[in-house]
């Protein structure tokens, strides 16, 4: 009975939520439905009242995506963060042409809390707000795990981790290939400040000409500035 929600529908609501913000598209009520693990009578009650807030909407076909409040009420989450973050996250982009991203740690995940594509590139890889995975795998993570002693990471972490994450400490960055997306490549920087949950600025490529170091160079530069304009 503990592990029971306190409520099944708003629960089950989130979830909704969730599996729109994961999903690589607008999905049918069959498929919410499937991932849900319900009727699909019971999905679509629950979207019919995540629409009437405006959390998710459907279009013609009648295939259910995120809705405008999602944007309001994500831009109210570490408003100050964002703000100051955004720039800065803009400006590496264009300058390096790749797409660049804030995420922060959420429970034992890494979760994107805001991104930018490059203005001009002719091919970059999308990395949506709301995007998650486990803290355990990828750049951003690396970069998080870094600032938390080891008392607060996820259990079930392995020597191999500790080893990448000993070693983003002592450069002052992390890299990842295949971890999360196939074939894309990261790099990250934590992003240390004082009083929010621990953080990392990264980008995200397929290929490149600069080295992980030079990345990191301009990622740690933003991450500077952002820390001087919050005060941390």
């Amino acid at each position: 009975m503990a592990d029971t929600p306190a409520s099944q529908t708003l629960s089950r609501g989130i979830r909704i939520l969730e599996v729109l913000a994961d999903a690589l598209g607008a999905l049918s009520i069959d498929e919410v439905a499937a991932r849900l693990g319900v009727h699909r009578s019971i999905a679509y009650r629950l979207v019919r009242t995540l629409e009437d807030h405006g959390l998710v909407g459907r279009d013609a076909a009648g295939l259910v995506s995120l809705g405008p409040r999602m944007a309001a009420l994500a831009a109210g989450v570490a408003h100050d963060l964002q703000a100051e973050a955004l720039p800065e996250l803009t400006a590496i982009a264009n300058d390096l042409g790749m797409t660049c991203f804030l995420a922060v740690l959420d429970g034992e995940e890494c979760i994107t809390l805001a991104s930018v594509e490059p203005r001009h590139a002719v091919a970059s890889v999308a990395q949506r707000p709301g995007a998650r995975h486990p803290v355990t795998v990828g750049a951003p993570g690396k970069a998080i795990l870094a600032q938390l002693p080891d008392a607060e990471w996820p259990d079930g972490a392995d020597v191999a981790l500790h080893r990448a994450v000993a070693e983003a400490k002592e450069r002052g960055f992390a890299t990842s290939h295949d971890e999360v997306i196939p074939t894309v490549r990261s790099v990250a920087v934590p992003l240390v400040l004082r009083a929010q949950r621990p953080a990392a600025i990264a980008v995200v490529h397929v290929a490149t000409t600069r080295s992980d170091a030079d990345i990191a160079d301009r990622l740690q530069r933003s991450a500077a500035t952002i820390r001087d304009a919050l005060g941390a």
